[in-house]
């Protein structure tokens, strides 16, 4: 066998068929998919390298994290369906398989670049919350909701990229969705209603997670602030719960954020009580309460005269939020205040009723 009939041998293996595609074909993909897979694999790992070595010279954390995520999701199972698809356009294939191919890498891609914001966006977060010192509850409640929210976001607009390039019309889905949107919205308006009024809490902030806060008749310390509700534990011990847009719509008294508790309170004494002692009694009051640790006085008066009683007014302030600490201040004074009347002999006034007994004898008696 000479040579000449090798070569027509192995030009006859070249030529035939298999599966409508030539053995040079294969070997042409073949080819092709070992040069993609390598060439991706080399061009990536040298720009990440070149990437971590730039910022390994920066003082910021950002680039850090995209040079760690774009590590983590950059693996060889990405370059191997990259590399597949492109091999596959080399060939003859059925249009079946062409579409497999085709919507394999479409959603590979989309996965990928999904996975990849995400994982920018919570990192890029967690960054943000131990730099800015955001680790309030209320605060840390709110960007998980909102992750979530942006989560779902993205993994919906990567699933109408992926239908779209995969050849599926998604114009009529969104036309339905955008019809179907608004009888959902109109059905679920007050809970949506509560989501933007959650948003607004958020922002505002009018309490956290913590706080004490009084809605109308109803009074409790927050537990969560969520999408919809609100939760907070009542002083009886059971949990109120609050529509969000109910409030937002409220008028809120806020006594965490109280700096200090002005204080109001009277006294009544006998109208026998004598002249000079009525003028010593605001002095002696404001002593005992400038004694009292945390408490900053106001003022002390003679206020006027009532149906049983000459009452005094006087005001001072607590400087400190904490009701108990105003309790054990104003039982102090009230204590003290009682035993400076008993040893001057002041009394307290009191509901009385005085009958007077006239005799009426005549204009002749």
């Amino acid at each position: 066998m000479d040579l000449r009939h090798l070569l027509e041998m192995w030009h006859q293996c070249v030529a035939a068929s298999l599966g409508g595609n030539t053995v040079q074909d294969y070997s042409v993909a073949m080819a092709v998919f070992l040069w993609i897979w390598l060439m991706m694999r080399l061009v990536m790992r040298i720009a990440v390298a070149r990437l971590e070595k730039f910022a390994s010279r920066t003082a910021t954390a950002y680039d850090d994290i995209i040079v760690a995520v774009l590590k983590r999701h950059l693996t060889p199972s990405f370059y191997l369906v990259v590399a597949l698809y492109f091999a596959g356009r080399c060939l003859v294939i059925p249009v079946v398989l062409q579409q497999l191919l085709r919507g394999g890498l479409v959603l590979v891609l989309t996965t990928k670049a999904v996975w990849t914001v995400q994982d920018l966006l919570l990192q890029f977060l967690e960054i943000w919350i131990k730099r800015s010192q955001q680790n309030k509850p209320t605060i840390l409640i709110m960007l998980r909701n909102l992750t979530l929210l942006v989560q779902m976001l993205l993994w919906g607009a990567g699933l109408l990229f992926a239908l779209d390039n995969i050849g599926i019309n998604v114009t009529a889905f969104l036309a339905g969705l955008g019809i179907g949107g608004v009888a959902v919205a109109l059905a679920v308006q007050h809970t949506l209603g509560d989501a933007i009024s959650s948003f607004a809490i958020f922002l505002d902030k009018p309490f956290e997670v913590g706080d004490f806060i009084i809605v109308g008749d109803l009074m409790g310390t927050v537990e969560y602030v969520g999408f919809k509700t609100t939760r907070l534990r009542s002083l009886s011990g059971e949990q109120l719960i609050f529509g969000n847009s109910d409030l937002t719509s409220s008028r809120i008294r806020n006594f965490k954020r109280m700096a200090e508790r002005r204080i109001v309170f009277k006294i009544g004494l006998v109208y026998e009580t004598p002249i000079d002692k009525l003028r010593g009694i605001p002095s002696q009051i404001e002593a005992i309460i400038r004694e009292q640790p945390q408490t900053r006085f106001d003022r002390a008066h003679f206020m006027s005269f009532g149906d049983f009683a000459l009452e005094y007014e006087i005001v001072y302030f607590v400087l400190s939020a904490d009701y108990n600490r105003y309790m054990d201040i104003q039982q102090s004074i009230n204590l003290k205040v009682m035993d400076l009347f008993q040893k001057q002999g002041i009394e307290f006034a009191y509901p009385t009723q005085v009958t007077i007994n006239r005799v009426d004898r005549g204009p002749d008696a």
